[in-house]
């Protein structure tokens, strides 16, 4: 779609937008106009990709952010979004960069400089050519920052099996970097579609948190607890929540997802923070998912319990 605007809030962008906006704020926006719980935000779009002159721009939107958040200088998470990520064939998942709890214009336009120069990293040219991807051009997704109590990613599978009556959950406090970013070993749990019970839950080490430290702008990492460590950081009311969230958008995208989403410290509400097709199962046939889904069922029956779910 042709625009040539350098900024656009999410609440204007849809799927249709992709080469302008890139696949994580296209959905960021598909999410927000569908209704769902999105923090607000907006997309440096690819009109802008390498230009110097979006200051004003980006400026102009930073501040509106600010103002229906309530924050003059609000934290926001600064996002790579890439025309091919996040989509269908590729998620680019850990390619690109992602910057949290940045505060301020000139820290938030050096972010996005830094989101575009990823685009050219050696693990991202890898990616792209591994999966035969030529199309260019990046997207920058800027969205406030959710100060996490919990938070974690979710698929609307089993991603050991590709059992698709089945939610799979992983969860631990603070940020969901350290989740995404394999640094804790997370809570797991796995909620049947069909009963809405939690089948399983498995009680993860979750040894660090990553944490805000607004006065100084950015983020820390500290030890968890003895006591908290040993519980599950979610409740059984806040699990079947999260599973009813993820049937809500598979059913919205009419396929399974894989979602990041994190509670907020202050408000307790379960807000999505991306979401994107699932890459692995469901590009496989139908049947290859079934026969997965039977063979991990023997294999727990086995051992006395099933696989542990993983990013």
């Amino acid at each position: 779609m042709a625009d040539g605007r350098y900024v656009i809030p999410f609440d204007e962008l849809g799927l249709d937008h992709v080469e302008l906006a890139g696949g994580k704020c296209a959905n960021l926006g598909e999410l927000t106009r569908a209704g769902f719980p999105v923090p607000p935000g907006f997309a440096v779009t690819t009109a802008a990709y390498e230009r110097d002159d979006i200051a004003e721009a980006v400026g102009e939107a930073y501040a509106e952010l600010g103002r229906r958040v309530g924050r003059a200088v609000p934290a926001v998470a600064v996002r790579s979004s890439a025309i091919a990520e996040d989509t269908p064939d590729a998620s680019f998942a850990g390619v690109q960069d992602t910057y949290l709890w940045i505060c301020g214009l000139e820290a938030v336009l050096d972010g996005i400089r830094r989101c575009w120069a990823s685009f050219y990293n050696a693990e991202a040219i890898a990616y792209r050519e591994a999966h035969g991807i030529s199309r260019g051009g990046m997207s920058v997704a800027v969205q406030y920052m959710v100060d996490a109590r919990v938070a974690g990613v979710m698929f609307t599978l089993n991603p050991v099996s590709g059992d698709r009556s089945s939610i799979a959950i992983d969860a631990s406090y603070g940020l969901g970097i350290s989740v995404a970013g394999g640094e804790v070993t997370p809570d797991s749990f796995l909620v049947s579609k069909v009963t809405r019970e939690i089948v399983r839950r498995q009680i993860g080490a979750k040894e660090i948190e990553v944490i805000a430290d607004a006065a100084a702008a950015t983020t820390v990492t500290r030890d968890v607890p003895g006591d908290l460590r040993a519980r599950s950081c979610l409740t059984d009311d806040e699990i079947v929540r999260l599973a009813e969230l993820g049937r809500r958008v598979e059913a919205h995208y009419a396929r399974p997802q894989d979602i990041e989403w994190a509670i907020d410290r202050h408000l307790d509400d379960i807000l999505l923070l991306q979401a994107r097709p699932e890459t692995v199962w469901s590009l496989k046939p139908r049947q290859q998912a079934v026969a997965g889904s039977a063979l991990a069922l023997i294999a727990a029956t086995m051992t006395g319990g099933a696989a542990k779910t993983g990013r």
